[in-house]
């Protein structure tokens, strides 16, 4: 699917960026990819790594800015949309900011994309947008429909679709680097000891990537089946030895992760590895075709990270983190 093609990445220095490019330039061996963002500085470091490989350019633009993006995406074939404005509370406080780049941004992409003839985008999306309780969440669940609704205005040369996940393992800004961090005092800050949450590696992410860009006919929502843990057992994977001092749960924060509500059920698929939501609403093409092998899943079904049938051990975790020590928090 993606071998000798053209990819553009926006937001592409961000951790996501940063595993999608190693990953996809082994596997597939694209023409080009190209790495879309605002921050010349994040460039500059990133564009150390792959110096002397000719199929890794990078471009200075923001999703704010449709012109730029029509200039990025001259003879792109495949995009996948990884910026946005995601800290919680930065959102709060400048939501006019974070409204401007998750949905006008949105906006502006699909818009480019049609025009541009672009064959496939596949969006990044978050658990926050399933029922969200902050202007993140809200913010990227109208990026999500805007997408979806995007097949509308294609006539089928455009293809969109949606690849849902949650707490991503190792992250910047994540849990286990800022347990890793805190534990040098002895003690680690736990919100809420009932918290639980979806464990994904960034490899599994880019795999889920590359899954919907061979599968999509536009419209789907694909959400990965992943392990779950709860909020204290990470701490005791990252320090055994520390101590956990509960503090209460943030402002915009939920007890447990959501992926798939109820609401979602009449419209969710499962398969082996992963569900797939199809489009509520608009309607483009027989959903026959989207469904494929897929199983309908039951009435009143919801995927979250408490009622999860498939759990990580402190064990298991411990094992992921000393495999992936140089890299936790870096990316």
């Amino acid at each position: 699917m993606l071998t000798n093609k053209t990819i553009l990445v926006t937001g592409g220095t961000g951790s996501f960026g940063n595993t999608f490019v190693p990953m996809t330039l082994k596997r597939y061996d694209p023409q080009k990819i190209i790495i879309y963002s605002r921050d010349e500085m994040k460039q500059w470091n990133m564009a150390k790594k792959f110096k002397g490989d000719p199929r890794v350019r990078f471009f200075i633009g923001d999703v704010r800015d449709k012109d730029r993006l029509y200039r990025a995406l001259n003879g792109v074939d495949f995009v996948v949309h990884a910026a946005a404005t995601k800290i919680v509370p930065t959102a709060e406080y400048n939501p006019f900011e974070c409204i401007k780049t998750n949905v006008n941004g949105a906006m502006n992409l699909i818009d480019a994309c049609i025009d541009s003839g672009v064959k496939r985008l596949v969006a990044l999306s978050t658990d926050k947008a399933s029922a969200p309780i902050n202007l993140y969440g809200a913010t990227k669940l109208c990026s999500d429909k805007v997408f979806i609704a995007g097949n509308a205005y294609t006539g089928g040369n455009t293809k969109f679709a949606v690849v849902r996940y949650g707490n991503v393992m190792g992250s910047r800004g994540s849990v286990i680097p800022f347990f890793m961090e805190t534990a040098k005092s002895g003690k680690l800050t736990i919100t809420d000891k009932r918290m639980t949450r979806f464990m994904i590696s960034l490899e599994q992410g880019v795999e889920l990537v590359w899954h919907a860009f061979d599968d999509m006919e536009g419209g789907e929502i694909y959400v990965k089946k992943i392990p779950s843990m709860n909020i204290c057992d990470i701490a005791t994977a990252v320090d055994a030895n520390a101590e956990q001092v509960e503090i209460g749960i943030r402002p915009g924060e939920k007890l447990h992760e959501q992926m798939i509500g109820v609401e979602d059920a009449l419209y969710t698929y499962e398969y082996p590895e992963h569900f797939k939501i199809l489009p509520q609403i608009c309607t483009w093409g027989s959903t026959d075709i989207m469904i494929k092998n897929g199983k309908r899943v039951p009435e009143g079904f919801s995927y979250t990270s408490d009622n999860n049938s498939e759990w990580m051990t402190i064990a298991q975790l411990q094992q992921w983190i000393d495999q992936n020590k140089d890299k936790i928090g870096s990316i």
